[in-house]
């Protein structure tokens, strides 16, 4: 809504909690729609989206890791049917020709235990449950979404809207808080 509301094609959701940032290629779409949706264009218009915000936020030299779509990052072909030399690998052959630092890809597991010890500053999820699920982790009252790719900022909870708990006292602004200071950030540093 906010892309046709402001001109814009096509943005990504960028998940941040402390130590991890996560941009989905895919998103709220089956695993099967989601495997076919996913080509080298839009693999690398959606590093490129998620590049261009934090780097205006001060990281000078983005270190970004590839998440594969099969497990373990296919290991040779020995899963899948050549989806990540196919989908992703031409993509991050051709932004590392543009002098980007990307990595991938990789297999999720491990591309997300080493971006929490701070040895990447994106990851790329290829679709919903392999980026929300280690966004969760800390918790729902630390999660950030910011959409990526539009003129203006958007950054909100990275959660629904919890109507099961509305009015009771008991939600948790953390979320809600974080998107505040994220919006304020991106603000800041966006001159």
């Amino acid at each position: 809504m906010l892309a046709h509301l402001t001109g814009v094609d096509e943005v990504s959701m960028m998940l941040v909690v402390p130590q991890l940032r996560v941009i989905h290629v895919t998103t709220h779409i089956g695993i099967i729609d989601a495997i076919r949706k996913i080509e080298p264009g839009l693999v690398q218009r959606t590093i490129e989206r998620g590049n261009a915000p934090l780097v205006k936020t001060g990281i000078a030299k983005l270190r970004i890791g590839v998440c594969g779509i099969n497990r373990h990052a296919v290991e040779n072909s020995l899963f899948g049917y050549g989806e990540e030399e196919e989908k992703i690998i031409p993509a991050v052959n051709a932004l590392q020709e543009k002098g980007l630092d990307v990595t991938g890809p990789r297999p999720a597991d491990t591309l997300f235990y080493r971006a929490g010890r701070g040895d990447f500053d994106l990851v790329v999820a290829m679709y919903h449950d392999q980026g929300h699920g280690p966004v969760k982790v800390p918790g729902l009252e630390a999660g950030v979404n910011v959409t990526v790719g539009l003129d203006v900022i958007h950054a909100s909870v990275d959660h629904g809207t919890a109507f099961d708990i509305a009015g009771k006292g008991i939600a948790d602004e953390g979320s809600m808080l974080g998107a505040l200071g994220q919006g304020v950030e991106l603000a800041t540093r966006r001159a």
